[in-house]
């Protein structure tokens, strides 16, 4: 997806949100957007979920999106269930299909119960999972998340922590923004705002790059318990694997050809950091 010279005003009098915004946003990329309060974070989130129109410029190559929006509209006239099946339709998960996507993601953040419920007669934290359920049951190649974290309890939090491990894993985006440093290790770039401007930084970990020239590629990973050793040797394209128990990292010896691929399961791993990657 590319962002070229997006920039977004509420009215031809009105200042610029955001301006000249230019940046092609890489698959399998977590990035993080952080200013202040009105500084034009949601107003971008939501012009590249395509929830919005621009002003001036233009975002193209935008996969499937899924969006969890800052507020959600709790006065639908639907059961939650309901309103995930109609979405679904919508993405084009029919039938049986369907259905099951819906169930496992009302069971993974703990909402079944409540599933038959209006959604004007559920809480804050209820919605939420909604909304959350309904960006993310398509398993879209975008995913965008406007402080989606907010009014969850622990165990849904962790399930959303999860959901987005596995869109990246997967080779989607996400972008999201939250007042908590959650996912911060993990993240692959750092959108600044401020003025209307953007600054995009490094995150922790670097954007994915083609692996090194050569038949093999080292990588260090920190937060690998040496129990999971065993799992790790089996992993396709793993040649080797050692452990370091001073320092914690866990050095792997992998073919090149499989790099992408492991990469993208470590990530799947709570508490796992990829510190290095090596000819």
């Amino acid at each position: 997806m590319r962002l070229e010279a997006v920039g977004k005003r509420y009215g031809l009098r009105q200042p610029w949100i955001v301006r000249g915004v230019t940046t092609d946003v890489a698959a399998g990329t977590l990035i993080r957007l952080e200013g202040r309060n009105g500084s034009g974070k949601s107003t971008l989130l939501r012009i590249a979920a395509g929830a919005l129109l621009p002003s001036a410029g233009r975002v193209t190559g935008r996969p499937h999106a899924g969006y969890v929006p800052e507020r959600f509209p709790t006065g639908l006239a639907f059961s939650a269930r309901e309103y995930l099946q109609h979405l679904s339709r919508i993405h084009g998960l029919t039938g049986p299909a369907g259905l099951a996507a819906v169930d496992e993601w009302l069971e993974r953040l703990g909402a079944t119960e409540y599933a038959a419920a209006p959604l004007r007669t559920l809480s804050k934290g209820m919605c939420q999972k909604v909304a959350i359920a309904q960006a993310v049951l398509s398993r879209p190649g975008l995913l965008v998340l406007d402080e989606a974290w907010t009014g969850l309890d622990q165990a849904a939090r962790g399930e959303l922590d999860a959901a987005v491990r596995e869109r990246i894993a997967d080779g989607g985006t996400v972008m999201y923004v939250d007042h908590d440093a959650r996912l911060a290790a993990e993240v692959a770039e750092r959108w600044q705002l401020a003025d209307g401007e953007v600054t995009v930084r490094p995150g922790a970990v670097a954007p994915a790059v083609p692996p090194p020239a050569g038949r093999t590629v080292t990588v260090e990973v920190a937060g690998v318990e040496p129990g999971s050793l065993p799992r790790l040797e089996r992993l396709p394209g793993v040649v080797s694997a050692a452990a370091d128990p001073p320092s914690g990292i866990l050095t792997l010896t992998v073919e090149r050809r499989h790099c992408d691929a492991v990469l993208r399961e470590l990530l799947r791993w709570d508490g796992v950091h990829v510190q290095a990657l090596r000819p």
